[in-house]
């Protein structure tokens, strides 16, 4: 559920699906029925519930879950009322953290996730203290099996749809545009019979901080995975930059 930077490919190398799954669910659920409240309960017409929806379907959620979430919030979740909020501060190494977070207890969520900064090497800062560091964007990631040309072609191609930047790795195309134009440039892409994995909207990092220190390194990463861990956290956003060389070691 992490946001597209060094950190996200760092946790999805260390994520555990199997163990982690039902959190997920939930975390996905909240999100669908608050879209769903917010928006109306067809995905045609409520960008948020939509993105929602895939992100669910790209977890494995079970269709029973995602249509029982859906009719939950469009029958105004009565019974829970969860209010979305933004923390930002800084891990260990001067690190940025941003957390989107989504709970039915403001207090009780502020407290538990300043103890978590706390305990493990960060601080919560004011509003705006690191979100300067990072660009609002929609992403796009398209594994390379899944297109019938070559880099040089796609990325050709990738400009006229519309995409601003473009990263090639090793084994997928990340594809970044703005936030307007992100269900447009997605739908031309389908439409031309490019299989998407993944089209959301994230927080990128303008730059990365690298932590070469393989004890800073762990502190970090701890720190990241409690975050990620909290059951009100919905999207979690760092600028950390750990060297591969690192991350084996660590593994």
């Amino acid at each position: 559920m992490s946001g597209h930077s060094k950190w996200a490919t760092t946790k999805h190398r260390k994520a555990k699906v199997d163990s982690a799954r039902g959190k997920v669910f939930t975390k996905l659920s909240k999100e669908i029925m608050v879209a769903a409240k917010l928006g109306g309960d067809n995905p045609e017409g409520n960008f948020r519930l939509r993105i929602a929806i895939e992100k669910a379907r790209e977890s494995n959620m079970p269709a029973d879950n995602i249509k029982r979430a859906i009719q939950k919030g469009a029958g105004g979740m009565e019974g829970e009322n969860y209010e979305e909020m933004v923390y930002e501060g800084y891990g260990p190494s001067g690190t940025a953290v941003i957390m989107e977070l989504m709970t039915n207890n403001r207090n009780r969520t502020a407290g538990e996730i300043r103890h978590i900064l706390d305990k493990n090497g960060g601080n919560l800062g004011e509003t705006g203290c690191v979100s300067w560091m990072f660009d609002r964007l929609g992403y796009i990631e398209i594994e390379k099996e899944k297109v019938k040309m070559d880099e040089e072609e796609f990325t050709l191609y990738a400009i006229e749809k519309g995409v601003d930047d473009l990263k090639i790795k090793e084994d997928i195309y990340e594809l970044y545009v703005q936030i307007e134009n992100l269900e447009n440039v997605r739908k031309e892409i389908i439409n031309d019979g490019i299989e998407i994995k993944e089209a959301t909207l994230s927080m990128i990092p303008k730059n990365n901080v690298v932590v070469e220190d393989i004890e800073q390194a762990k502190k970090v990463i701890k720190l990241l995975e409690t975050l990620e861990d909290h059951d009100d956290v919905q999207n979690l956003y760092s600028n950390v930059e750990i060297p591969e060389e690192i991350l084996e070691a660590l593994e």
